[in-house]
């Protein structure tokens, strides 16, 4: 098949250092080139992929200063681009969100929309409306439930996969807690430190600060870090993730949002390292109560849950991803989509 990967302009692909949307992007276009695929991945100029590259902007908006409109680069540059050439592929597949949504009625090539983000935001319902017959692809079941009173298209539930050999199993661990991620209100890196503070356990925060956040950053969580149980990272790459994963007792994921997916749950796991979290959004749905970590609400329970944490087999994590959440896997899944859309055309 001839298929176009459309990517945020925000983060190479693969991103540096933080990055979920474009991690995954870039795991699905390199399986789909290593299956023989004709491959165009449409992102920043400074991504690195086996696929065929057109750069939409010349380096990702999150690095380069001179960029400030960033909706612009994507509307203009990435949607403008790949959907002025929809005639040479047979499937276009969009991971920008709501801007893509008007082009796919535009053209007769099949456009599917994997939305990444949460989708619980007032000014997303009249969008979904007006383009409630494009293909869009949640990433949990979850993720649906907060607009599963509109009758919108939806094509499936594709589950994110890991490529394994990137994330090696470690079946001991180590003695310190994990935080992996974004400093955000909605993260709550403030209540993975009340939880270490509680059960005595060190804590390391590897994680950014975007602009946005950075009134919390210094509000709720700096004045926390000297605590000597405390070490803050700062933000990692692929290079350090493993290590720092695989070497922790446990990852904390205290979210407070519907969290439509969670990646950084399945990488730890896929390093054997359980998970600790609140059941927001798709956690439930990703996370095996009592199996691959535990589920709580409360700074108490989330502490006792530390406590309890040998209680969980670090291989059955491992097993669980092998089994659940391989890039093949999702690749399978999404290459069911692409030809289900292909035979929906030629019938027609």
């Amino acid at each position: 098949m001839r298929i176009a990967q459309v990517a945020p302009p925000f983060e190479p692909v693969p991103p540096r250092l933080y990055g979920g949307t474009e991690r995954v992007v870039s795991y699905l276009t390199e399986e789909l080139v290593r299956r023989g695929h004709d491959v165009t991945l449409f992102a920043s100029g400074d991504s690195r992929t086996g696929a065929r590259l057109v750069p939409v902007v010349e380096r990702a908006v999150r690095i380069d200063p001179s960029t400030r409109d960033a909706l612009a680069a994507q509307l203009v540059a990435a949607l403008g681009k790949v959907f002025k050439r929809a005639r040479e592929f047979d499937v276009i597949h969009c991971h920008v969100d709501y801007p893509a949504f008007p082009f796919g009625s535009l053209v007769g090539t099949p456009t599917f929309h994997t939305l990444h983000g949460r989708l619980d935001l007032s000014y997303l319902r009249p969008l979904f409306q007006e383009f409630a017959g494009e293909r869009f692809v949640s990433i949990s079941d979850a993720q649906r439930l907060v607009v599963a009173d509109l009758r919108i298209r939806w094509a499936g539930t594709v589950h994110h996969g890991l490529p394994l050999a990137r994330y090696p199993f470690s079946p001991e661990g180590g003695e310190y807690l994990a935080f992996l991620g974004r400093i955000a209100p909605e993260k709550q890196a403030d209540v993975a430190i009340a939880v270490a503070r509680r059960t005595g356990m060190p804590l390391k925060i590897a994680a950014k600060v975007d602009p946005n956040d950075r009134a919390y950053f210094e509000r709720h969580v700096a004045p926390l870090l000297d605590d000597p149980l405390i070490e803050f990272v700062g933000e990692i790459g692929d290079a350090e993730k493993p290590a720092f994963l695989g070497g922790a007792k446990a990852l904390l994921f205290p979210i407070d949002w519907p969290e439509p997916f969670g990646l950084v749950v399945i990488e730890a796991l896929a390093c054997g390292t359980p998970v600790i979290a609140r059941p927001c959004g798709s956690v439930g749905e990703i996370l095996e109560h009592g199996r691959t970590g535990f589920l709580a609400d409360t700074v108490f329970d989330l502490a006792d849950a530390v406590k309890r944490i040998d209680e969980i087999d670090r291989a059955e994590c491992r097993r669980v991803v092998e089994r659940r959440f391989r890039v093949e896997r999702m690749v399978d899944n999404y290459e069911a989509l692409y030809r289900e859309a292909l035979e929906e055309r030629r019938a027609a």
